[in-house]
């Protein structure tokens, strides 16, 4: 039986060729399209369309098409089953690094120990899930070890916010959502940025600091891909919102398994194995 989707697309600014080409490869699949409509008429340009979607054709298997179809990295789309609870979202977690700001913080307190470069190429292959994320995370603080921690506040100083977040979060705050930050970084910062943000909820790791200095250590549990899962289920539990009703956006190899509890999970500006694997694999321009 053939079910019922809204496909989605983004795109720069208004493109009547992206809409032929997506149009004519429907057709060409014997897909019905039963209604077109704009969301946006500005940057990004928006629109959707209702689309009955054979029984033998998977949704990801066909945005996956129709990316290659439209053949450029500035448009994206999703399609989702036409249901009410695909416009019912309560609750949205993001991760911090390269997602809710522009940077690494690692990386930056890093070039502050003078190995930047190093500590950067851990990062991207543990981002990408080539190395153990526990494992590369305490290799890459034990290299901090001896940094004063006046370094937290040159660095968060410095941190530039992705643009239109704060506009994304305000919106969906006067909306009733429920806000959080899951980090594999650190509680310095998501603390700050929880309250600059008017979060509800943040969670990350703790470095050891003994006398002003960083011991190279981090405290407790390890904030990983797994407990960033847990937390998803333990927020939505707590303020009683279904899983089906959450949103989780992330970069890292390390926020696909939260990305794959929620209702929708998108992969903003992410790295090749996570743009590969989440439901939604979104360009950094788009926010």
């Amino acid at each position: 039986m053939s079910s019922t989707y809204i496909l989605t697309c983004l795109c720069p600014s208004p493109n009547s060729e992206i809409l032929d080409r997506i149009s004519s490869f429907l057709d060409h699949r014997h897909i019905q399209v039963l209604n077109i409509r704009t969301l946006s008429q500005e940057n990004p340009f928006c629109f959707e369309m209702q689309i009955v979607n054979p029984p033998d054709t998977r949704p990801e298997e066909l945005t996956a098409i129709l990316l290659e179809q439209t053949a450029t990295p500035q448009v994206d789309m999703i399609i989702q089953e036409d249901s009410p609870v695909r416009c019912q979202k309560k609750f949205i977690a993001m991760d911090m690094d390269s997602t809710l700001i522009q940077v690494e913080v690692i990386d930056e307190l890093a070039k502050e120990a003078g190995i930047g470069d190093a500590v950067a190429q851990i990062t991207r292959r543990a981002m990408n899930g080539e190395l153990n994320f526990n494992e590369s995370l305490q290799e890459r603080v034990s290299l901090l070890k001896g940094l004063p921690d006046a370094v937290l506040k040159t660095v968060y100083d410095r941190i530039p916010l992705t643009e239109g977040v704060e506009d994304l979060l305000c919106i969906l705050q006067k909306k009733g959502y429920k806000t959080a930050v899951l980090s594999g970084g650190f509680d310095y910062f998501t603390s700050r940025i929880k309250a600059r943000l008017r979060l509800d909820y943040a969670y990350s790791n703790t470095l050891e600091i003994k006398n002003g200095i960083l011991t190279g250590n981090i405290l407790g549990e390890i904030v990983d891909g797994r407990k960033k899962a847990d937390l998803i289920v333990e927020i939505s539990k707590k303020e009683q919102i279904p899983l089906n009703q959450s949103i989780v956006i992330g970069d890292g190899a390390n926020d696909l398994p939260m990305i794959h509890k929620a209702g929708l999970g998108i992969a903003f500006n992410a790295k090749p194995a996570v743009r590969a694997s989440a439901h939604s694999p979104l360009p950094s321009w788009i926010l």
